[in-house]
């Protein structure tokens, strides 16, 4: 079952149902240009069997950087590494896909320099509010990352909408508090992303591999709201896959107002036509990965498993019986699953994770 071709509406194929998520590493250059580091990472995981190779999310504007050492896709000065990339993940037969992020209100000042932005003022982030003008911007500078995407030899990308970034913020009835065609409504506050589905759609074309992820709670979202934007996003019969972020697959919701059923469960019952499901959450074992395709999930997206095991996917479609390996590891575990000093640096802010 793991190892059977999901196939998308655009045409591309993914070999089995494992993907790996994007996620934050901080190697790379402060200019946003890839590093031999983030290569080797990366390129360890499609080899690993990693039928979708995904990037960490990469900024689209300077002013979007959410960390140091971040992955940029804002300018042509970065297109040797992107190049370079996309090659080295398809020549192990995976699919290279790149997440496009902005920060917004997260966004550090120290590390951009100026002011962070956000769809309304936030005090707390020392944000400012986005003009509307800057809000076009933001979309067309999305759509033109996602069109460099494609000519650099990406598969497709995926739309970062999750975790209080930039279209989340939009998103949130709590963080949005605009009176213009981006704020108000949930059709309003959902525009920014509508239109930048859109936009990629018409830029990069019917074979190009198109995901949104989201994320149902926290930062001001509902769940209700977000599985009605997901819907929207699977009728428009733009997108090709869904990502749902749910920090833990097996969790029940913080809400006491949908405290009836598991997280998940608010996910299954999508009507998804031909849009390929991914769920991520601490997806730990085969057995993991087995329960959640038994129950109608198309792909298994592995964070905390894939930094650990290069080939987290061989081993579990070998061998039903495969758990994660329990934390914490040595630094020299985890540099021979081809972590970089800074990568594992980073990783010292999960507990217990680095001995």
């Amino acid at each position: 079952m793991m190892q059977s071709t999901i196939s998308f509406p655009c045409g591309k194929k993914m070999k089995n149902s494992f993907m790996l998520a994007p996620m934050t590493n901080q190697q790379s250059g402060e200019d946003g240009r890839l590093s031999k580091e983030e290569y080797e990472w990366l390129v360890m995981r499609a080899k690993g069997g990693f039928a979708m190779t995904m990037t960490c999310a990469a900024h689209v504007q300077f002013q979007g950087k959410g960390f140091p050492g971040q992955l940029g896709i804002y300018s042509e000065d970065q297109k040797e590494g992107h190049l370079k990339l996309t090659k080295g993940i398809k020549s192990h037969n995976s699919m290279a896909i790149i997440q496009l992020h902005h920060a917004g209100m997260r966004s550090p000042k120290e590390l951009i320099d100026q002011t962070p932005v956000c769809p309304s003022e936030q005090s707390k982030y020392g944000a400012r509010a986005l003009y509307l003008d800057e809000v076009e911007r933001l979309r067309d500078d999305f759509i033109l990352a996602a069109k460099r995407a494609k000519d650099w030899g990406y598969d497709g990308v995926e739309i970062h909408g999750a975790h209080g970034y930039v279209i989340s913020q939009f998103l949130s009835a709590q963080i949005n508090r605009r009176e213009d065609q981006y704020g108000g409504s949930l059709d309003n506050r959902a525009r920014l992303l509508y239109e930048i589905v859109e936009g990629v759609r018409q830029a990069c074309g019917r074979d190009f591999a198109l995901g949104v992820r989201l994320s149902p709670e926290r930062f001001g979202m509902d769940i209700e709201e977000v599985r009605l934007v997901c819907q929207k996003l699977i009728d428009s019969t733009l997108i090709d896959f869904l990502d749902v972020s749910l920090w833990d697959f097996t969790k029940m919701p913080e809400s006491e107002a949908y405290a009836s059923k598991p997280l998940l469960d608010y996910f299954l019952d999508l009507d998804l036509k031909e849009v390929a499901l991914a769920i991520t959450g601490k997806i730990q074992s085969a057995s993991d990965a087995l329960q959640l395709l038994t129950r109608g999930v198309d792909i298994i997206g592995i964070g905390r498993g894939g930094i650990l095991h290069h080939d987290f996917p061989q081993r579990a479609m070998d061998d039903p019986s495969f758990e994660m390996r329990s934390t914490p590891v040595t630094p020299d575990y985890l540099m021979k699953e081809g972590l970089s000093e800074k990568f594992v640096n980073y990783m010292r802010r999960w507990k217990n994770f680095v001995e």
